[in-house]
């Protein structure tokens, strides 16, 4: 049955997406919107201000010709219509009346009705009266409610000849503003309809790519690690996720391919060993019985015997460390002499040299060589590389064991004069289970450099190898520098003293 992906995803995406646009178009609409109608407000009072401001000679002229006459200035109120026209030209729909020096009163808070010029001819003159009085005394801008008012004094000869009051509706400001609005929200509902469908597209093609993935490990839980590798090419997240399964499918085919060749390997070992474990035990018992024992012939069975003993005893131990660095059991961290180390390691493999016809040949530094890590772990590291260079190297060529101090680091390097590592296999010698193309019947079980380079990772070094030397193979255990114990002591007796 074909499992599908939880629908929960898909809605928590879409929530998310519009609820994103959302609080983005409100929040642009409380930024822009208000400030706007502000704007809008003061741009209408500073153009009205603006025009009658330049209009204002044209009136003064009007004044100074009429005064010039003689005539009564009610008597001429044709004569304010073109500086009016010109001034409602700069500023539309604003309302325009003059007012001049006679019916100006002494206290600007009151005075009687009428104006020489009123452009619209309204009878609302109250508040248009109120300014032309103030503005007698100096230029008045005043708002209230949807209306702004602007009176400037008129001079001729440095005299006051007349007041003219210009008014303007700010409904235009609210209309467009609300025109505004509304297109804002109209916008705004059809791009959260778009962000939906945006959603629900993309969430569509990201579940359905997630859906792949999730087919593929649970194939992969199924059928093991030889299922079909998930495929997405594309450069994001997702594909990452693909191809990071897809190498960890490789991983996992790559170990479970050395999980058999270790089994086949290990069952091979461990059958030839115990088959002629087993047939020398019998031929013994045979002998013994029957009375016609050999000596000579019955001392090489057991020299047979306790040879394929020591083999078994040796993959038991391999395993033995692999399942303790496989449960992190901590190690150690305290300095280690190497030198002693390398003195003594080198001694218990004299007699095995010698068997082969071979020498160890340990060079050590004049002085003492500090690292830091566990001695045992450090013993075992070095035991594992010479067996590496005395079993893969030819008989009679000597291998060479060697402490020193490095740039931050003690080192302690073993090398041989075999073969060397063929290139293509440098990059697996350390993989467990491994086993060199010419390790031959002589070769251990492709555990010993994997445990070697694992319990010196686990002290904070490394096992490496010399990819450039001139002949034969050459591993180098890479550690911490440490300061001798007894230069600790000193220090803190200094301090005490």
């Amino acid at each position: 049955m074909r499992r599908r992906l939880p629908a929960g995803l898909r809605w928590r995406l879409l929530l998310a997406l519009v609820a994103t646009s959302a609080v983005t178009l409100g929040a642009t609409a409380l930024v822009v919107l208000p400030p706007l109608q502000d704007r809008l407000r003061d741009q209408s009072v500073e153009s009205l201000e603006t025009a009658v401001l330049d209009t204002e000679s044209a009136f003064e002229e009007v004044f100074a010709r009429l005064d010039k006459s003689g005539a009564p200035l009610d008597a001429y109120e044709f004569e304010f219509f073109e500086p009016s026209d010109l001034l409602r030209t700069r500023s539309p729909n604003a309302r325009v009346l003059v007012q001049d020096d006679s019916t100006v009163p002494s206290d600007p808070e009151e005075g009687p009705p009428g104006f020489l010029y009123d452009s619209e001819f309204s009878d609302e003159l109250a508040r248009p009266l109120h300014m032309a009085n103030r503005g007698a005394y100096g230029p008045v801008t005043e708002m209230n409610g949807a209306s702004v008012l602007v009176a400037r004094p008129l001079e001729v000869d440095g005299r006051l000849a007349g007041v003219v009051v210009a008014e303007r509706e700010l409904s235009e400001v609210t209309a467009l503003v609300d025109l505004v609005r509304t297109r804002f929200l109209i916008a705004a509902g059809v791009g959260l309809f778009i962000a939906a469908l945006l959603a629900i597209a993309l969430s569509s093609t990201l579940l359905r790519r997630l859906g792949r993935l999730r087919a593929v490990a649970l194939r992969i839980t199924d059928e093991g690690p030889d299922a079909p590798t998930p495929r997405d090419e594309r450069r994001d997240e997702v594909g990452d996720l693909a191809r990071a399964l897809g190498r960890m499918q490789e991983e996992l085919r790559r170990q479970e391919a050395a999980r058999r060749a270790f089994v086949s390997t290990a069952s091979h070992e461990l059958r030839t060993p115990l088959t002629m474990l087993q047939g020398t035990m019998e031929l013994l018992e045979e002998d013994i019985r029957s009375g016609r024992l050999d000596e000579l012939a019955a001392l090489r069975q057991v020299t047979d015997a306790r040879r394929e003993l020591d083999r078994l005893s040796a993959l038991s131990g391999e395993l033995l460390d692999l399942s303790r660095l496989d449960a992190a059991v901590p190690l150690r961290s305290e300095p280690v002499e190497l030198s002693e180390i390398v003195r003594a390691v080198a001694a218990e493999f004299e007699l095995r040299a010698r068997g082969r016809g071979t020498s160890v040949g340990v060079i050590l530094p004049e002085g003492p060589c500090w690292g830091r890590g566990d001695p045992d772990a450090v013993a075992r590291v070095v035991r594992i590389l010479l067996d590496n260079a005395l079993r893969h190297g030819p008989r009679g060529a000597p291998v060479r064991v060697e402490a020193h101090s490095a740039a931050g680091g003690a080192v302690i390097t073993v090398a041989d004069q075999g073969a060397g590592i063929p290139a293509e296999e440098r990059d697996h010698i350390f993989e467990r289970f491994h086993r060199g193309s010419a390790a031959g019947s002589a070769g251990g079980f492709g555990l010993g450099l994997a445990i070697g380079r694992e319990l010196a990772r686990r002290m904070g070094g490394d096992v490496d190898v010399d990819a450039d030397a001139a002949r034969g193979t050459r591993f180098a255990l890479t550690l911490h520098a440490a300061r001798s114990p007894a230069d600790g002591r000193s220090g803190r007796d200094r301090v005490s003293a």
